[in-house]
């Protein structure tokens, strides 16, 4: 017979384990579940040891900037340090102890493994059963996505998760994906020495951007010496032992790492058997009973973005009044060098919407503090209003994600244009370019 539970919660990435925690800090009896880590892609494959790499990555694309502002540098890559913080810092080597015992600190009680829809509510794991009388809620996040190209399936290709754990670079690597996971992880390798090729089947790079920042991007992974092939197709893979062969392109790299998206874990049982996500409403609400956050409800794979669904479904949940989800100003970074942030509608994505479209942008090398900093200082804010607001912006520059802030801010509480001309930048600044691309709009 089932255990009978206030809640389950199907899922502890970012978003599940968030729900989880907070349910059971309130009293309520919260089952959690996980086959995986506790924490999801983010601390150990994600976000987190990502931005490790490209932190060390960035220091010495620095130190090599300083013959242009301050003397001469000697630089010597070591990825050795960067392996070892990956490890001892960010994931305790692929440990979750941490993270268990946090959500069973505050009540919660943990079940590793794999769960099954087994009734309404219920779910079958690791031999018991629980019934939600309260919640159930699926978090039960995305797996790297392998395309179905001939010869690639059976290799020791790399995914985000091969590439993270690597305690020694390849000499050579070929990313198959121009998306923001495969161009950050190609700039932060080529900046260790790695010969780095992109290859991507689009005729551009961050193909769902602004094509300026498709263009950035391209010229900053070229300045770090990537090959990039853009709108190329590839006809199959072979793996010889030693390397792969990339035939179309033409690419021979001695490691591959597939980065063409992801895809969701949709749990069978509930009614979305092969739907590509979990469909939910303003509230997270999936279903009678049956709540869904994070990457599995197709709002986009941002750790942000999990978190903002979580305490929408917990308030939910617990009665409590609070905002509907709202996806008009969804920021999202990449964190190349330069950073390339964006917020809301992209040009095209409004004239698409049949917006009334005005633009502006400005450089961020014509700026004071862009021709100040100099090296290393390409980049451009771009906006998109329509309706005497602003419904999309672009920031990109040495800071890029976080100019970006002030973009979000206006995007999400519709701050008229007239009142964002009308206000105070700091000088010599970075954010100070919105001002200019706001004389610029069209």
């Amino acid at each position: 017979m089932a255990e009978q539970v206030d809640v389950v919660v199907v899922g502890l990435g970012v978003g599940g384990e968030e729900v989880a925690g907070k349910l059971a800090e309130a009293g309520l009896r919260v089952v959690g579940i996980e086959g995986r880590l506790v924490g999801g892609e983010c601390p150990y494959y994600g976000c987190v040891p990502s931005k490790m790499i490209i932190r060390a990555a960035n220091s010495l694309a620095e130190a090599r900037r300083v013959p242009l502002l301050a003397g001469a540098s000697s630089v010597e890559a070591d990825w050795a340090p960067v392996a070892k913080r990956i490890r001892d810092e960010a994931t305790d080597d692929w440990d979750d102890t941490v993270a268990i015992e946090r959500f069973t600190g505050k009540g919660g009680i943990f079940v590793r493994g794999w769960a099954t829809v087994t009734g309404d509510r219920t779910v079958a794991v690791d031999g018991r059963e629980f019934t939600a009388t309260r919640a159930l809620v699926i978090g039960t996040g995305t797996e790297p996505a392998i395309p179905p190209i001939d010869g690639l399936g059976g290799t020791p290709l790399w995914t985000n998760r091969e590439a993270l754990r690597a305690e020694t670079l390849p000499g050579s690597l070929a990313v198959l994906g121009g998306g923001a996971i495969g161009l950050e992880l190609a700039q932060a390798f080529a900046r260790f020495g790695v010969r780095v090729t992109v290859v991507e089947a689009l005729d551009r790079l961050l193909a769902v951007e602004e094509p300026e920042s498709s263009a950035l991007a391209q010229q900053a992974l070229e300045s770090d010496g990537v090959t990039v092939h853009t709108g190329a197709k590839v006809e199959r893979v072979s793996h010889d032992g030693a390397s792969f062969t990339l035939h179309g392109p033409g690419v021979t790299a001695e490691k591959l790492l597939v980065a063409t998206g992801r895809r969701a874990n949709v749990l069978d049982g509930l009614g979305f058997d092969g739907q590509r996500f979990i469909t939910v409403d303003e509230r997270m609400r999936a279903g009678d009973g049956v709540w869904a956050v994070g990457d599995v409800t197709g709002h986009g794979a941002f750790t942000h973005m999990a978190m903002y669904q979580a305490g929408i479904a917990v308030r939910d949940i617990l009665g409590q009044d609070g905002p509907p989800a709202d996806y008009r100003a969804t920021p999202r970074v990449t964190f190349l060098d330069p950073e390339i942030g964006a917020v809301g509608l992209t040009e095209a994505q409004a004239r698409e919407r049949g917006l009334a479209v005005r633009t502006g942008i400005t450089q961020v090398p014509s700026s004071a503090r862009g021709w100040i900093h100099k090296a290393g200082n390409e980049g451009f804010i771009k906006l998109v209003a329509a309706g005497g607001v602003l419904v999309g912006a672009t920031s990109a520059g040495p800071v890029g994600g976080e100019v970006l802030s002030a973009l979000a801010v206006a995007v999400h509480a519709a701050v008229p244009v007239d009142t964002l001309r009308s206000m105070i930048y700091a000088y010599p600044t970075f954010h100070r370019g919105i001002e200019d691309a706001l004389r610029q709009l069209t």
